[in-house]
């Protein structure tokens, strides 16, 4: 039975997991990090047997070193390549810009298109390649797929996309609205369609992936028409550590009057915004729980937060000219009922009423928790994007 081998890589570390195509279950699952520091770390998890190992002071100079480490973890831990062998491999890049609207084999002008596309996603795309050009080191006679978070995106008619700036600077800098997380809300918004059991062609969605970073998507029958994320991963929701959207004219008052440079900006924008510069914690369990214990600054990051949500949840409908489901998933989305219930609170107007005690219950599988009379469908659907990576990279390739 062949496998695929999917890859996230990221500049200092990166994530992979061996997927069975033939019945799509995870049959190993693993973290390299610290590459490139005096000492590296890695974890490996073979899924059939739950056996366990990992390594904390391991020399893994770069991403090469790093794909032999995981190698060496499959050797040891299992399961056999000789028994799973990896069919392909898929990595997720994030940015394709307008070249790539579906996953797409890798070829030597692949790649020169994703470092041409690195100053969409500085922080992203020169990572992802290091991963696929390290991989092909080691897996050189299987086939590798890049998987693009903004190739989903691609079907968003050009009012939604473009922005109302002068349009020869649009033009020559590719400046325009991408969007991220396209494998999670292609994923999800289909398997919204499997759990209604309706056909997909005839749904207006709205997903709400709410992670550390975090997204809104319009998707009707089954083609995003709109998303919150724009030309980078910054634009849209409250997250983690980002701001989300933002009047521009922020940053020039800011640089006028408090001295502060582009790189300091960019820092600030991206890493000490969203509820840790609310707060001065990022994680959302943390700031749940002040909340829970009076903190009045947590409740009021988290009435913003909320806010932001319920603002796109409206302009969606709007958008999309009715409404059949909305769907939360990622780990905030997920896992915080509390979240979800104030986030669609008095929302009964746009026909969705949520029943306290479905959105209370965990579980790990798809489900509602709507009323049975809600008459649009709010529901809680784990992403999986590793497998939707596998999906597409074994239909493009094999």
């Amino acid at each position: 039975m062949s496998a695929a081998l999917v890859v996230n890589s990221g500049s200092s570390s990166f994530k992979y997991q061996l997927i069975e195509l033939e019945d799509e279950r995870t049959l190993a699952s693993g973290l390299v990090e610290r590459i490139g520091e005096s000492t590296g770390s890695w974890k490996h998890t073979n899924a059939l047997t739950g056996e366990t190992s990992s390594n904390d002071s391991a020399e893994v100079p770069d991403h090469a070193a790093g794909f032999q480490a995981m190698i060496d973890a499959f050797r040891k831990v299992g399961p056999s390549f000789d028994e799973h062998p990896p069919a392909v491999v898929g990595h997720r890049v994030v940015h394709g810009g307008t070249r790539f609207d579906a996953a797409t084999v890798v070829t030597d002008e692949v790649e020169q298109q994703i470092d041409d596309l690195s100053s969409l996603a500085p922080l992203h795309n020169p990572a992802n390649l290091e991963g696929i050009r390290a991989a092909k080191q080691v897996f050189s006679d299987v086939p590798h797929v890049a998987v693009f978070d903004t190739a989903f995106h691609q079907t968003m008619p050009p009012h939604a996309y473009t922005y109302a700036i002068p349009a020869d600077l649009a033009e020559q800098y590719q400046i325009r609205r991408y969007g991220m997380h396209g494998t999670s809300h292609k994923y999800v918004s289909e398997q919204v369609a499997v759990f209604l059991d309706r056909p997909l062609s005839e749904l207006k969605t709205i997903v709400l992936h709410l992670g550390n970073g975090a997204s809104a998507a319009a998707i009707d029958g089954g083609r995003s028409i709109e998303t919150s994320m724009g030309l980078t991963p910054l634009e849209g929701l409250v997250m983690g550590t980002r701001s989300g959207d933002l009047d521009p004219a922020v940053l020039v008052h800011l640089h006028r009057e408090a001295g502060m440079s582009f790189e300091d900006l960019d820092t600030m924008l991206n890493k000490r915004s969203g509820l840790l510069g609310l707060t001065g914690s990022g994680d959302m369990r943390d700031v749940q729980e002040a909340a829970s214990n009076g903190d009045e600054t947590a409740e009021a990051a988290l009435a913003v937060y909320r806010h932001r949500i319920r603002r796109y949840v409206g302009a969606y409908t709007a958008q999309l000219g009715g409404l059949d489901a909305v769907v939360f998933t990622a780990g905030v989305g997920e896992n915080n009922a509390l979240l979800r219930r104030r986030v669609l609170a008095g929302l009964e107007h746009l026909g969705i009423e949520v029943d306290p005690d479905r959105n209370e219950l965990r579980a790990e599988e798809a489900r509602r928790i709507s009323t049975d009379a809600s008459p649009v469908a709010v529901l809680v659907i784990p992403t999986n994007e590793e497998l939707e990576i596998a999906r597409q990279s074994a239909a493009v390739a094999l």
